[in-house]
């Protein structure tokens, strides 16, 4: 093992993290229609400024993420300070690392902490599926440029008059990748041929995250992390994540057909993350900073590690990838850990990572290593329910998981928990969090 990589300040400090919230996460087109994701971010930074009492211009940056881009506010960090009432002065800019959006947020937080150009900042990420970018084709896009360009009426019907009917028809957003044309599921479904994964043990899993997720909200874990939101005509609070199917059986989950390979597929939308909007935010700042300001950190950022492997098969093995290496830097092991949090893209995903992490021969053969990383305790593993159940509002799972992470360790009385996740283009992602 090589040698570990502390995260700390050129004083010594730690990377700590004194809190995080989030929205309700909630399914497509249902509480949040019509609420573009930039203004889910001022909610939640808003409100998160509010519960933490920190002066403001305690904070000094505000890096967030936005994976589904909107043309009208392509930097939402600097449109949520001056959407907030933040000091005008904060640093603000965007990073976009799709489904690891806000772990990238994240880091690049940290990393001007331990460069000593900020004390505390903000990071996190939103995202809205239900305001989405509606283009317009490659033709018609040609022809506006030229139109604008042209000089006489003549010229411009010119130009029009090119057009075919289905030129002018709404091109939606791209949910394939743009190297492949692969579709995420498609990769699921690949995942899940390859690595021998069954439908049963696909439904069983989302069944668990579920469960797992009804009975976190039902005994109070989530009431703390999770704001209550009031959207236009602000009549009804919406205050709980609406994707939870908390009364669901086995029975149910069989009874849906494949969405991708509808012939021989195992992949569903009920083994699958739905589109969800919601926003996530964290508070870090160095630990001597957070004692000057009397706070009580959530934990602290012990190591990260960011991977990418090639697209064009199992492309969401990125947890088997970066787990090992955000452990190598924290100096521990899998069997350290108290916690173990994995974004659910797909059922499939999921498994096939798990199964990877503990075996040996990937771990010789595919990543150079003398030992598997580990086999993941059930009992570690996405104890509160994952994102299937959830939700995944594409930037902000990964703060969503690591506000989770640390109000659980503090719950069992501190420890290690490791955070991970998967990303269009090959990419994974993985952070080791300490709370005391």
């Amino acid at each position: 093992m090589r040698q570990a990589l502390p995260l700390v300040t050129r004083q010594g400090d730690r990377i700590a993290i004194v809190s995080g919230l989030r929205t309700p996460f909630a399914r497509q087109a249902t509480a949040f229609h019509g609420i573009p994701a930039v203004d889910l971010g001022k909610m939640v930074v808003g409100e998160l400024l509010a519960r933490s009492e920190i002066p403001a211009d305690a904070i000094e940056q505000l890096v967030f993420g936005q994976v589904v881009q909107m043309p009208e506010a392509p930097n939402i960090a600097r449109e949520i300070v001056l959407g907030t009432g933040m000091n005008v002065h904060t640093d603000a800019y965007s990073v976009s690392r799709a489904c690891a959006t806000s772990f990238q947020a994240v880091a690049n937080v940290a990393e001007s902490l331990m460069a000593g150009t900020i004390r505390a900042g903000i990071a996190g990420g939103a995202d809205s599926s239900s305001v989405l970018p509606i283009g317009v084709s490659k033709a018609l896009a040609r022809v506006l440029v030229d139109v604008n360009k042209a000089r006489t009426t003549r010229q411009r019907l010119t130009l029009f008059s090119r057009l075919r009917l289905r030129d002018l028809l709404p091109v939606p957003p791209a949910v394939a990748e743009y190297s492949t044309g692969l579709r995420m599921g498609d990769t699921a479904e690949q995942m899940a041929k390859t690595y021998g994964i069954t439908r049963e043990q696909q439904d069983a899993l989302a069944h668990r995250s579920h469960q797992r997720a009804a009975q976190a909200w039902s005994e109070g874990k989530l009431a703390e992390e999770v704001m209550t939101t009031y959207v236009p005509p602000y009549k009804n609070p919406f205050a709980e994540d609406n994707n939870i199917r908390g009364a669901s059986t086995l029975a149910d989950y069989a009874k849906l057909r494949p969405a991708f390979d509808r012939k021989h597929g195992s992949v569903t939308a009920a083994n699958s993350t739905p589109l969800t909007d919601g926003a996530a935010a964290v508070i870090l700042m160095t630990e001597s900073r957070a004692k000057e300001l009397g706070l009580r950190p959530l934990g602290y950022l012990r190591s990260y590690a960011f991977t990418a492997i090639d697209v064009w098969q199992d492309m969401l093995l990125g947890p088997a990838w970066s787990t090992p290496l955000a452990l190598e830097r924290a100096g521990l092991t899998m069997a350290d850990l108290t916690l173990f949090d994995m974004h659910e893209a797909f059922a499939a995903q999921t498994l096939a990572n798990l199964q990877l992490l503990g075996s040996e021969r990937f771990a010789r053969e595919v990543l150079g290593c003398a030992q598997a990383t580990g086999e993941v305790d059930d009992a570690k593993f996405n104890v509160l329910g994952g994102s299937i159940a959830y939700g995944h509002p594409f930037a902000a799972t990964g703060a969503r998981m690591i506000t989770q992470t640390l109000h659980e360790l503090r719950r069992r009385g501190g420890g290690f928990g490791l955070v991970t996740a998967c990303a269009a283009g090959g990419l994974g992602a993985a952070m080791v969090l300490e709370a005391e």
